[in-house]
């Protein structure tokens, strides 16, 4: 069999003292590797394990269950929720109701940078909304996360600088590997015909499209919330409103 990753995690109720190396030395006796291991949240430990036999998971699974001090939360294949969580020592929050929502605050700009590297390297088809106020770190959080998955990045339209509304774009920037960044307002209340046409062109390409404001984008557009296959709002503070009256002028938004 090939090797395979796990992820597992356990709460810990009483951090006696060898807990961990016991742990680690049962993963020891049925050669399943830690790659990787750290906290993630309170009293929480996450592992990415590493093994070619499903049977040895199967059978840490049942011996874990019986280890008073601890209780096993998680044994799967790694999710990139799973994966990062390890990586970063907390997880990313997520809409209780929404699961396609992931929730990050300015000071989490390193794992949110990550989180987007990480989507970014996936191929084909996908469009990520990117909710948030202004100067809150949209943008520069894009390009950082397409440096992160060494791809290129274009402009389709932006108010970073000055506002660019592009109504053709050249053969390399049509590239299907390029990330392709669109800003939901100017797009479709600030632009014209052809742009129109260029974004239904992008739109149906199997590359990765990323729409800041995409409330906007929807109500605006015939595209919907299905097109959509992730959300992402990005504030200053966990509890700061993210609303577009104040720098739009647009006051149809319900």
């Amino acid at each position: 069999m090939e090797f395979k990753q796990w992820y597992m995690e356990y709460k810990i109720h009483k951090n006696r003292p060898g807990l961990l190396g016991d742990i680690a030395s049962l993963l020891g006796m049925l050669e399943v590797n830690i790659i990787t291991i750290n906290g993630v949240e309170d009293r929480t430990r996450g592992m990415l394990l590493q093994t070619d036999d499903d049977e040895k998971i199967e059978l840490l699974g049942k011996m874990l269950k019986k280890v008073d001090n601890i209780t096993l939360n998680a044994l799967r294949p790694p999710k990139l929720v799973d994966i990062l969580a390890v990586r970063h020592g907390r997880y990313i929050e997520r809409d209780s109701d929404d699961k396609k929502t992931f929730r990050f605050t300015r000071d989490e700009l390193g794992l949110l940078v990550d989180f987007l590297g990480e989507v970014f390297k996936r191929e084909g088809n996908q469009v990520v909304g990117l909710r948030g106020m202004p100067r809150v770190g949209k943008t520069e959080s894009i390009i950082a996360g397409s440096v992160c998955s060494n791809k290129r990045w274009t402009f389709v339209s932006s108010t970073l600088l000055r506002q660019t509304v592009r109504s053709q774009l050249s053969e390399e920037e049509m590239n299907e590997n390029n990330i392709f960044i669109i800003d939901g307002i100017v797009s479709t209340i600030r632009s014209n015909e052809k742009h129109h046409a260029l974004l239904q062109e992008l739109m149906a390409m199997p590359s990765t499209k990323v729409i800041e404001h995409p409330d906007i984008f929807i109500k605006e557009s015939h595209y919907d919330y299905s097109h959509f296959d992730c959300i992402i709002e990005l504030r200053n503070t966990p509890d700061e409103e993210i609303t577009y009256e104040t720098f739009t002028g647009y006051n149809d938004f319900e």
